[in-house]
């Protein structure tokens, strides 16, 4: 609970710094970010790599291993078809659309504006960008009292990279392996799913 609340102070003051415009330009502009995720999956990498155990994860659960990204996606739309009992405003079609982004906010938003769904596609972006950031904030909670799945399926497309640290630090390395597959199967899912369902909009 502390950890999460600790990631969620961050989170906040990194939203009041950019709200006002008081971040350092060094932290905006120049891909920052990004690099300091490769630092950080580098890290994951070789900490995973060295853990040979982890990968025993694999061989152990063979072909289970595919129930996970399953698992995840059959979860994702259960979701969704709760949340079209709460939001009356968008078809049942619509929000599976949306949810079939499965965390992965960039692609699925542009499939959905590239076949004219401009308003879709930006629900999408938002959606499965609010998808990642619970994951990371939670991620400790729900290892907890979830269990150690719990934050991959939370996670979807995003447990292979974004989220694959803090999911490291909170559940282990071997549940690492199964995050980073989980996360590769989901995003090659992702623009099959939403292409699909796209069609019958």
């Amino acid at each position: 609970m502390k950890t999460s609340l600790q990631l969620f102070a961050v989170f906040i003051l990194g939203l009041i710094l950019g709200y006002y415009e008081l971040a350092p330009e060094f932290l905006i502009n120049n891909g920052l970010v990004e690099y300091v995720l490769y630092v950080m999956l580098f890290f994951v990498g070789v900490s995973m790599g060295q853990d040979k155990k982890a990968w025993g994860v694999v061989k152990k659960l063979k072909a289970k291993i595919f129930l996970v990204p399953a698992g995840t996606v059959l979860g994702t739309f259960i979701g969704a078809v709760v949340v079209n009992t709460l939001i009356k405003d968008l078809r049942f079609i619509e929000v599976v659309t949306v949810a079939a982004g499965m965390g992965y906010y960039s692609l699925p938003s542009v499939i959905l504006n590239q076949l004219g769904f401009e308003v879709l596609g930006v629900l999408a972006l938002l959606t499965n960008l609010f998808r990642e950031t619970i994951t990371l904030l939670t991620t400790p909670i729900l290892a907890k009292y979830f269990g150690k799945l719990s934050p991959i399926a939370a996670g979807g497309a995003t447990t292979s990279d974004v989220t694959l640290p803090v999911i490291v630090e909170f559940t282990g390395k071997q549940y690492g392996v199964i995050a980073i597959f989980n996360g590769v199967v989901i995003t090659i899912l992702v623009p099959f799913m939403v292409t699909a369902l796209a069609s019958l909009l």
